[in-house]
């Protein structure tokens, strides 16, 4: 998939679902413990994401999972920037994975095509004026607290409402600031200062998020909550339970999965396609 096509993606209402591959370039990443942290590395696995179906690949140089603590901007710069540049040939969008305006540029001037920002463009003020310049789509998601607080006792009424008045006030200052409507995603932060509770409910209800009338993107895969449900303790090895919450958010309609085992997530998303909409040929 090129910008353009999913910039037409972007518009098109009955957009079939696509999958985003996850590409840490971080020494301390919570599923793959520092795999991709060399460029060679990282290059060979977004390569090897391309190769089995990947639509988007989402790169990022700052862990964030719970308790980690914030990656200087030049920092995260020297991680992404050669990677992007040596991958924007592959027929995938490639995504940054940031909170601060400086990286999402320097991604963007090496190749990224859209940027991925956990903080909903809260954290850095000069993001979505960038954005709005750069015209290209931004996912914003909704978290409590920051990645090195956000699983310290996380406290909601209804998850899924407070979820989507937070979304709905990031798609408008979004759109105050200049971001063309069609270029805003929408991501619930499952894990993002959730118990596992508020995980499942905000799974639940997934549907409900379609009422913002944006795309949706779902982020279970490997997570610290199905480890606790299926006993899995290694991340990596959480691959079942992954694929049972990626078909029913599938089902559920999100519009984009982000998942890091892309082979068996792309098939999952495939085999409930051919569910909801039958199969043309024998």
């Amino acid at each position: 998939m090129t910008p353009a096509e999913f910039d037409r993606w972007l518009l098109d209402p009955k957009r079939p679902p696509l999958v985003m591959g996850v590409l840490n370039v971080t020494p301390d990443s919570f599923s793959d413990g520092g795999k991709f942290a060399s460029t060679d590395a990282a290059v060979r696995h977004a390569l090897e994401m391309a190769g089995a179906g990947a639509d988007l690949i989402d790169v990022g140089g700052e862990s964030t999972r719970p308790g980690a603590e914030p990656v200087a901007s030049e920092e995260q710069i020297r991680r992404v920037v050669p990677v992007i540049r040596r991958v924007t040939q592959l027929p995938v969008v490639l995504s940054v994975d940031t909170t601060k305006a400086s990286v999402a540029e320097a991604a963007l001037d090496a190749g990224a095509a859209m940027v991925n920002d956990i903080s909903a463009a809260r954290d850095d003020a000069t993001m979505l004026p960038l954005i709005a310049r750069r015209r290209v789509p931004i996912v914003m998601m909704h978290m409590q607290g920051t990645p090195a607080t956000m699983q310290t006792n996380p406290t909601y009424g209804d998850v899924m409402a407070e979820v989507i008045d937070h979304l709905k006030q990031r798609t408008e200052a979004a759109i105050a600031a200049g971001v063309a409507s069609e270029k805003i995603l929408l991501d619930p932060g499952i894990g993002f200062g959730k118990k596992i509770n508020h995980n499942l409910e905000l799974i639940r209800r997934q549907g409900e998020l379609k009422k913002l009338g944006r795309p949706v993107v779902i982020g279970t895969s490997r997570k610290g909550f199905i480890g606790r449900i299926t006993g899995e303790t290694e991340p990596s090895k959480r691959l079942f339970g992954t694929a049972a919450s990626v078909a029913w958010a599938i089902a559920s309609g999100a519009d984009i999965v982000r998942v890091h085992d892309v082979a068996p997530m792309t098939r999952v998303v495939k085999m409930i396609r051919a569910i909801q909409i039958g199969v043309v040929d024998e």
